[in-house]
Order: structure tokens, then C-alpha cells, then sequence
């Protein structure tokens, strides 16, 4: 994962390759500070979701995924019946995995409980991104102390699909950490975007 020049001239963080859709998620997506609650909620799920597949997969069907979910509402999805997830499993636009499925309405439930999923999520670090300040993809862990900590209350909350590199993969996503290589185009980029 180091940094790298593309054809275009500009340099970004090596995982993103030169698809361009992965190309578009990481220059307007990935690693932008999110403090949406529902957001978070979405994009949680949808890493639960990537679980034991790439994020290409997920990215290409996530039109699908908010289509079938609701637009991930957690109100909405916290009634989901069994006709509901019966319907999820023949939906041939997302990841049929009842487990996954199951685990969503299970999250919602868990979400609904909580105040303030945000505010949750951002004290864990102390309310700015940590900058990891990355030089190379070497340095870059698949898990850190805080998404252990968090993978931990998220769990105990009811939570599925939540392990510590899950949870530091969404938190990288979702601008926690800025993990954008110091020489990436938009690790600056991102810093501007903090609250």
C-alpha cells in the first residue's frame, strides 16, 4: 500500500489501483471525516458486509445495497421480518448472506439504542482523526488499540461483524484516521475537511 503515481500524474494511495471506480471512491470518499450518524451506520454495515471479500466487490454494489436496505434506515430496517430477509436472500444485487442479513437488523437494534452513534464513535478519538502519517503501506497495521476497543463495546452492544480490523477498516473509511500516505494527493486534502 505505498503511494503511487497514476497515468493521469497524480499521486495516491497504492490500494486504489487504477479502476476507476476504486480511483473515484478514494479522491472523494475514503478517509473524508464522516459525522453523520446514519452514515456511519451505512458505511459499518457495508464493511460487516465486505467481510471475507474485497471492497471493490461491495463498492460496485452499493446503489444495490442501499436499494435493498432501505436506504439504511435503522428505524426502517429494525422491523425487518422474515418475509423481509427471505427477500434480501433472493436479491442477486447485494451479498446474500443470511448471517450478514441477519447481523444488519441486529445492528440497527443496537444502533437505535444509542444516543448518539457519532459522538460515540469520534470520543474514541478524542473528536479529531488520528494522522497516522504513513510514508509507505508498510507502516499501515490491519488493526490498532481503539478499533479493538470499539469492536469490543460494539460486540457487547449487539453488533455483528465488528472485529477489530472490520471496525479499523471503517474508521480508516470513514476518516477516523487519516491513513492516506503522506505523499497521496489527498492526505491534506483530508485534513482540511476536519471539524
Amino acid at each position: 500500500m505505498t503511494a503511487v503515481h497514476h497515468q493521469d500524474g497524480i499521486c495516491r494511495c497504492g490500494w486504489c489501483g487504477t479502476d476507476a471506480l476504486y480511483v473515484n471512491y478514494h479522491d472523494t470518499d475514503w478517509g473524508v471525516p464522516e459525522y453523520d450518524s446514519r452514515s456511519l451506520f451505512e458505511k459499518l454495515i457495508l464493511d460487516g458486509f465486505q467481510a471475507g471479500l474485497s471492497w471493490i466487490t461491495i463498492l460496485r454494489k452499493r446503489e444495490n445495497f442501499r436499494a435493498a436496505f432501505d436506504g439504511f434506515k435503522p428505524e426502517v430496517i429494525v422491523g425487518y421480518g422474515p418475509a423481509k430477509i427471505e427477500a434480501l436472500m433472493q436479491d442477486a444485487g447485494i451479498v446474500r448472506n443470511r448471517l450478514k442479513i441477519e447481523g444488519t437488523v441486529k445492528g440497527a437494534e443496537a444502533y437505535l439504542k444509542m444516543d448518539d452513534f457519532s459522538a460515540y464513535l469520534w470520543d474514541h478519538v478524542g473528536g479529531k482523526p488520528i494522522d497516522a502519517q504513513h510514508q509507505s503501506g508498510k507502516t499501515v497495521p490491519v488493526k490498532t488499540l481503539v478499533s479493538e476497543k470499539i469492536s469490543k463495546d460494539l460486540a457487547k452492544r449487539g453488533f455483528k461483524f465488528v472485529g477489530p480490523t472490520i471496525v479499523y477498516a471503517f474508521m480508516q473509511a470513514c476518516g477516523l484516521y487519516n491513513d492516506h500516505m503522506i505523499a497521496c494527493h489527498r492526505y491534506t486534502a483530508v485534513k482540511k475537511l476536519v471539524r
